[in-house]
């Protein structure tokens, strides 16, 4: 990689990536009519889906990893700047009130810290060091996975994250957009979405952005399937901390058993709000008590509870 102090032989090398590519025939793009540009926009977007498609065996391999890691106690932490590490940053923070994690077992890292999610820190992304010191008051574990984030493939904060990250026996993932890149080497599980060059030349928040979300959305969403922390396609472990989400926590728990309003809210207040145990208390006809016992020694599934409290009934009538 470039030293910082060689400007030249830096710009030869963001020439080499495909995110930086110059498409001459757009030159003329901001004397389109704004429909037109739009138009542009839609069709480079929709490109995007196929690039993440063309990589799925590498995404769900790296998934099934992540989610055996987590299953233990791990934690998954992302980390990347600018762009990529708002995104990693969103990622993250969405998952307690969706999954009712807690806000350590998914962790954002962004270059620059905090500040960084919403002004520029100058030169906090060619640090590998800076990436080291917020990495190291984690303390990582072999069963904690770190994905490094970045467009390029080649910015210092992320390869800096993933190589840290696996001297500590952490599982790796190193999430790109161009092909061949430092961070996909530096990580055990290489995922680079090749969408081509941006609308507008090396703008990185575009299609690049949109596949590091897509990515990042898969990567937390199916761990957390896995995890049990859904119940087919419903939110079970969503935490109803606002009006908003105590009304999906109804609708979920009617979905899921079709029983009447009343007895929806008699659930929910037995099983202090908890929707997979409201659930569990009206599939399975148990108290509250019970379901959070059954919960427990199912790992959180519902299926598994539903399953064995079926199960005890069963040989209770026998």
């Amino acid at each position: 990689m470039t030293s910082p102090s060689n400007p030249r032989g830096l710009r030869a090398e963001l020439e080499s990536l495909t995110t930086e590519a110059f498409r001459p025939e757009l030159a003329g793009i901001d004397r389109l009519p704004t429909l037109d540009i739009a138009r542009l926009m839609n069709g480079e977007d929709a490109t995007v889906a196929g690039a993440v498609a063309a990589r799925l065996p590498q995404i769900a391999a790296a998934i099934d990893a992540l989610a055996e890691r987590m299953a233990r106690g791990g934690r998954l932490v992302y980390a990347g700047a600018g762009t990529a590490g708002r995104l990693g940053v969103l990622d993250a923070s969405e998952c307690p009130p969706t999954f009712n994690t807690d806000p350590d077992r998914v962790v954002g890292l962004i270059a620059g810290g905090p500040q960084a999610v919403v002004t520029s820190v100058e030169g906090a992304e060619d640090s590998r060091e800076l990436a080291r010191a917020d990495l190291e008051p984690l303390g990582l574990t072999p069963d904690d996975t770190v994905v490094g984030i970045s467009a390029s493939g080649r910015t210092p904060y992320a390869i800096g994250a993933v190589e840290y990250a696996r001297a500590r026996g952490s599982l790796t993932i190193g999430l790109a957009c161009n092909p061949g890149s430092p961070l996909g080497a530096a990580a055990e599980h290489g995922i680079e979405i090749v969408v081509g060059p941006e609308l507008l030349t090396g703008s990185t928040r575009l299609k690049a952005g949109t596949a590091q979300k897509l990515v990042l959305n898969m990567l937390s969403t199916i761990t957390m399937i896995r995890l049990g922390k859904t119940y087919g396609n419903l939110m079970v472990d969503v935490r109803a901390s606002n009006d908003k989400l105590r009304a999906r926590s109804h609708r979920i728990v009617a979905l899921a058993t079709g029983a009447a309003d009343e007895e929806i809210e008699r659930a929910l207040a037995a099983t202090d709000g908890e929707v997979k145990n409201a659930i569990l208390t009206l599939l399975a006809g148990v108290d509250g008590p019970t379901a959070a016992r059954l919960l427990a020694e199912s790992d959180g599934h519902l299926r598994a509870a539903l399953a064995a409290a079926t199960s005890t009934t069963r040989a209770d009538t026998a």
